[in-house]
């Protein structure tokens, strides 16, 4: 029987939370500013390369803009459950509140680049997670890629569920096989990319940034996210 949310406890816990309220408490101004400020770097002088200016992005889960504010794309869209992201978002960029796994409002074969990080974690479950993959493949274009970052569960056994809204346990070695089986390419896999999170040990200085992604030996110390790039057969 298809799993429905209406039937499922953490469904209902995923449906019913107050996303905004919980990312107010999480998020203090200085942290946002210093997460921006990493992401700025990652993007430029990381994601960039795999990115066409001409391209259309969409941000699956764009939280308050730290990928989609630096990205150079000719179009790029942004949806999250979290209304507040609007605000965050630079002008031109195009926001849709709601559910990540629904992407109806794009037709098929209309989108370059999709990008998700630190989303797949927050679903409500592993059916959620490949319909997001297969929604996905959907609005990519032939060759077009699917890019995903997220704490890697072979790497954080307890610290992993420190964070209230955490739902399903992802390894590198899962996604892959699910990004296999729904039919798309995989192309890079970096099991342990970055720290789990940007309150970490991982300086917040841009030079300090740039370092550390030029220096991949340093990833396998320090890195407790995957890096997964699949792209559309």
């Amino acid at each position: 029987m298809k799993e429905d949310s209406r039937d499922d406890p953490q469904g209902d816990f995923v449906d019913e939370l107050d996303v905004e309220k919980l990312y107010q408490h999480r998020f203090s101004a200085t942290t946002k500013r210093a997460k921006a400020g990493v992401w700025h770097v990652l993007v430029r002088d990381y994601f960039q390369k795999w990115i066409p200016p001409e391209a259309t992005v969409l941000d699956l889960g764009c939280g308050y803009g730290e990928f989609l504010n630096n990205v150079v794309a000719k179009r790029r869209i942004g949806i999250d459950f979290n209304g507040d992201a609007a605000d965050h978002l630079d002008e031109g960029i195009e926001f849709h509140q709601g559910d990540v796994t629904d992407l109806s409002m794009l037709p098929d074969n209309s989108v370059d680049v999709v990008f998700t990080s630190n989303m797949l974690e927050h679903l409500r479950g592993k059916r959620a997670v490949e319909q997001l993959i297969v929604e996905s493949r959907r609005v990519l274009v032939e060759g077009g890629q699917f890019i995903a970052m997220g704490p890697n569960m072979r790497y954080l056994p307890g610290s992993y569920w420190d964070f209230w809204d955490h739902v399903v346990a992802i390894t590198d070695r899962s996604l892959v096989e699910v990004l296999t089986y729904l039919d798309l390419e995989v192309i890079d896999c970096f099991p342990k990319f970055l720290p789990y999170t940007t309150q970490s040990r991982l300086p917040q200085a841009g030079l300090f940034v740039r370092a550390y992604l030029k220096f991949p030996p340093i990833w396998r110390l320090m890195g407790k996210q995957f890096l997964i790039r699949a792209r559309r057969k």
